[in-house]
């Protein structure tokens, strides 16, 4: 195929010379007209010197013409002069009017290399062969029969893509042995446990990886609201977590949420199910029945509904400190998870917020954790 010649743009100037050709007037003519000297009509007329907006008005007027005529004649001249386009802008228009690119490569996702090398990088990280495929940028599906599935996957955002797609990517690089779904649920009183004591959490990823269970945890990206996934590789269950409320009630919801989808196969034909945007919404009813089951599941291993429903109705509206602390006892659970489903049941989201301290940095000797400052390598 022959290359598609390019026509010269002419400077503006040229036209007025022809015009006056074909007016038969001379420049002092257009000079005398404009009401400027020759010597400052020169410069114009020989390419020399751009139209002004000015001058495009006073052109227009003397050929009772449009001055936008002149003035665009000038832009046209002005844009054909002009340097060559970095090919790499369009490139990296095209990703960052999706991705968050810069975070990513902030994060060390991918590398800051040249433009020809983005779309590259951008293809390997999601783990496909060509643009077309990646979703949003592309046209690509989130996940295979999605549809079929679940409305939520619509939902997903493409930061939300990403951050998914970095947790499968630190998934697959841990070792563990054949999922064991009996394995998973006999160790659900021991993960229980170890929410009694925050300084406990740094067992409940190896409990998990016992059972063939990898955990991973991984900063959210700005402006992307999630909370946990639960992803397959292979067959193999991991689980992606946040912590984005850095709270303990929250951490105990999401985790059992997602073990929920673990135990239930949620999301196995398509390789993840929809993240999860939790937040202190424990116990929605609303959404697919997977969700639902997930919430109903999470909700009764914090505290079981029928003894918290009972405790509020028994001690409202004035609960104390003291009667946390005597439940919490009694339920076996760290009295922040009490606090939090109180706050959820009764709304009142300031009520002892003491409980409500941070925990990710219970989790940082974990060594699949992504974010705050750390990378976790991948090979990439």
């Amino acid at each position: 195929m022959g290359q598609t010649k390019i026509m010269p743009v002419d400077h503006p100037g040229t036209f007025i010379v022809e015009e006056l050709e074909a007016r038969n007037w001379q420049q002092v003519d257009l000079a005398y007209i404009l009401g400027i000297s020759p010597p400052q009509l020169s410069p114009l007329l020989n390419g020399k010197a751009s139209v002004t907006p000015d001058m495009a008005a006073a052109l227009g007027d003397a050929f009772d013409m449009p001055a936008d005529f002149f003035a665009n004649l000038q832009k046209m001249y002005d844009l054909h002069k002009a340097k060559p386009v970095d090919p790499g802008v369009r490139t990296r228009a095209s990703w960052v009017s999706y991705f968050p690119v810069r975070d990513m490569i902030k994060r060390g996702w991918i590398e800051d290399t040249e433009p020809g090398l983005l779309d590259l990088q951008m293809m390997r990280f999601f783990g496909k062969n060509r643009i077309e495929d990646i979703p949003f940028v592309g046209g690509g599906e989130i996940a295979a029969h999605a549809a079929k599935k679940s409305s939520n996957y619509d939902s997903i955002t493409p930061p939300q893509f990403a951050w998914l797609h970095r947790v499968m990517k630190i998934a697959e690089t841990i070792r563990a042995p054949l999922y064991s779904e009996d394995n998973l649920r006999k160790n659900l009183p021991k993960i229980r446990a170890h929410l009694l004591d925050k300084d406990d959490l740094i067992h409940i990823p190896q409990i998990l990886l016992t059972a063939g269970v990898r955990f991973v945890l991984v900063e959210a990206l700005p402006a992307s609201k999630i909370d946990g996934v639960c992803v397959w590789i292979d067959g193999q269950p991991a689980i992606g977590m946040t912590t984005r409320l850095d709270r303990l009630d929250n951490f105990a919801f999401v985790l059992r949420h997602e073990i929920e989808h673990v135990l239930r196969g949620d999301g196995r034909d398509v390789s993840f199910t929809p993240v999860d945007e939790i937040g202190t919404d424990f116990d929605s009813t609303d959404g697919p029945e997977e969700e639902v089951a997930a919430n109903t599941a999470a909700a009764e291993f914090c505290v079981p509904k029928q003894q918290l429903s009972s405790f509020i109705a028994r001690k409202s509206p004035f609960i104390s400190e003291q009667d946390v602390l005597a439940f919490a006892a009694r339920m076996e659970i760290h009295p922040a998870i009490v606090v939090g489903q109180v706050q959820h049941k009764t709304k009142k989201y300031n009520w002892l917020r003491k409980y409500q301290s941070g925990i990710r940095q219970f989790l940082f000797d974990w060594k699949f954790v992504d974010g705050w400052g750390r990378q976790c390598p991948t090979g990439l």
